[in-house]
C-alpha cells in the first residue's frame, strides 16, 4: 500500500532543519491535487516578556518555510504558509488544522531524549493523544 495525500496536509515546522527534513519525508507523498500548508507557531510567553520581537520571529519562520519550500518545489503540489502564535503549540496547530479543514497534520519527530520530554512535554505525543483530525508521523527520510 503506498500512502498520498490528495487534499489538504498541515505540516507543523519548528526550525530550519525540522521543516527541511519532514517537506523531504512527505514531498514523496504529494500530488497534484494536494496542498501543503506549513504553520509555524510562535509560542508567546503569556505575559511574561518574550524571548524575540515579533520582526524577529516572523523572520525566522521565513527562514524555516524558505528551507522547507525546497524539497516541496519538485512537486506538483500547493504550497501555503501561516505563522500562528499563541502560549500553547499544539492548540495553535489544531486551531489552524480546524480553520482549514484539512485532511491530516503531518509530521516527522524531532529526536530528543525521554528525559528532556519529561520535563518540557512532547508537541509530538500531545499531537497524537490530542488529535483533532488525523495525524501522520512520517518516518526521517535516513531511516
Amino acid at each position: 500500500m503506498t500512502l498520498t495525500f490528495d487534499g489538504t496536509v498541515l505540516v507543523p515546522v519548528a526550525d530550519p532543519d525540522d521543516g527541511e527534513r519532514t517537506a523531504a519525508a512527505l514531498a514523496p507523498l504529494l500530488t497534484d491535487r494536494s496542498t501543503a500548508v506549513l504553520v509555524n507557531v510562535v509560542e508567546k510567553a503569556g505575559g511574561a516578556p518574550d524571548k524575540a520581537s515579533v520582526e524577529q520571529r516572523e523572520e525566522y519562520a521565513e527562514e524555516i518555510f524558505e528551507r522547507a519550500r525546497g524539497p516541496l518545489e519538485a512537486t506538483d503540489a500547493a504550497v501555503e504558509t501561516e505563522i500562528r502564535y499563541g502560549t500553547d503549540v499544539v492548540d495553535e496547530i489544531f486551531a489552524e488544522a480546524r480553520d482549514r479543514d484539512v485532511d491530516a497534520v503531518v509530521f516527522t519527530a524531532r529526536e530528543g531524549s525521554r528525559f528532556a520530554e519529561l520535563l518540557t512535554g512532547s508537541v509530538a505525543r500531545r499531537l497524537v493523544k490530542e488529535a483533532a483530525v488525523p495525524v501522520v508521523a512520517l518516518p526521517h527520510g535516513d531511516d
